[in-house]
């Protein structure tokens, strides 16, 4: 009769939570102080909660976060362009290979319903969990509160956000590009603009990719051929 050890006994993996009362409740607070602004939401339990906010209470989510809730770190704050690429993966061709549409978007937790999104995270020094805030962009208005009155650290990242995918923020105090000169058209993180060094050289992943574990290598196969011949 064998025994266990206790590290094989401990090292078990736990069936997840079904209820998280602690990230329920501070989704539901935040609910409770921004009414319809709060367009859904989603509590993994044991892991995470996101809640997406409209446009108009995106400056009082981040306040209420902090004030209220206690979710005084900032961790970041970026953006997303759901667009699936025109180029496909490889980008090694400049002509676009499927045309761009916004019709069937994979948003992800919580969802969405534009091709933008702005994406944060805040989280508690004392309890350590956190709260993901998304926020929906139009098309034809990408700009959105500045939140470096409320997190001063948000300030870089909304200068980057706007360089890389051309989102800019009201109140900004300082909205000048980080790493492009200043002239630059083009805003290099949006899912339509070409990488100019991917059409003159492929993406090394896509041709440099070795065999998984287990899986036969082709240079050894073609190898092994030439021998028996």
């Amino acid at each position: 009769m064998s025994r266990l050890s206790s590290a094989e006994t401990t090292t078990e993996e736990q069936p997840a939570p079904l209820v998280d009362a602690a990230r329920d409740e501070m989704v539901a607070a935040l609910a409770t102080q921004l009414g319809d602004a709060v367009v859904e939401s989603h509590v993994a339990p044991g892991r995470d909660a996101w809640v997406r906010v409209d446009l108009s209470a995106w400056d009082t989510a981040a306040r209420v976060c902090r004030e209220q809730l206690g979710l005084t770190y900032f961790c970041y704050l970026s953006a997303i362009d759901w667009l699936p690429s025109p180029f496909g993966r490889s980008e090694d061709d400049s002509a676009p290979t499927v045309a761009p549409s916004t019709d069937q978007l994979d948003h992800g937790v919580a969802g969405g319903a534009t091709r933008f999104q702005l994406l944060a995270r805040l989280v508690s020094p004392t309890t350590h969990l956190g709260i993901n805030l998304k926020c929906d962009l139009p098309d034809d208005g990408l700009t959105a509160p500045t939140w470096s009155r409320i997190f001063p650290g948000a300030d870089w990242n909304e200068r980057e956000i706007c360089e890389m995918f051309g989102i800019t923020f009201a109140g900004h105090p300082h909205l000048v590009n980080i790493y492009l000169p200043g002239d630059f058209e083009g805003h290099p993180l949006r899912k339509d603009f070409p990488l100019l060094s991917r059409m003159v050289k492929p993406w090394p992943g896509l041709v440099d990719v070795e065999p998984m574990p287990g899986e036969p290598d082709e240079d050894e196969e073609a190898t092994e051929a030439g021998d028996e011949e």
